[in-house]
């Protein structure tokens, strides 16, 4: 490899890492994640399967996640988890039907 491959490889990694930072700092302001394919995700009033059902995502939604919640454990198309996602003031989906591509939480914890 000549001086010039290890500059274009030393930047081409700056760039990438430039670009998971500005990844991290979207998520923390907000990212839009898309649903499961195929599901139709009840939006429910809090963070658990008991609670009233506000409305009914389309299939193919993209949601902002404003902040995360522990809740009822739920099962969907990315795994078990007890996170819930807030979507807007009231509404609440569980995470285990939006592609995060986490199974932790992306977003700050909601002050309830």
């Amino acid at each position: 490899m000549t001086t010039q491959d290890h500059q274009g490889a030393a930047e081409a990694e700056a760039e990438a890492t430039a670009a998971d930072g500005q990844a991290l700092a979207a998520a923390a302001g907000g990212l839009v994640y898309p649903v499961a394919p195929g599901y139709r995700v009840k939006v429910r009033q809090g963070p658990g399967t008991g609670t009233p059902v506000v409305r009914l995502l389309a299939d193919g939604a993209r949601i902002k996640i404003r902040c995360q919640t522990h809740g009822e454990k739920v099962s969907g198309p990315y795994g078990t988890s007890d996170i819930w996602d807030n979507i807007a003031p009231g509404e609440y989906i569980s995470d285990t039907y939006v592609r995060t591509g986490s199974s932790g939480m992306v977003a700050p914890a909601c002050m309830n």
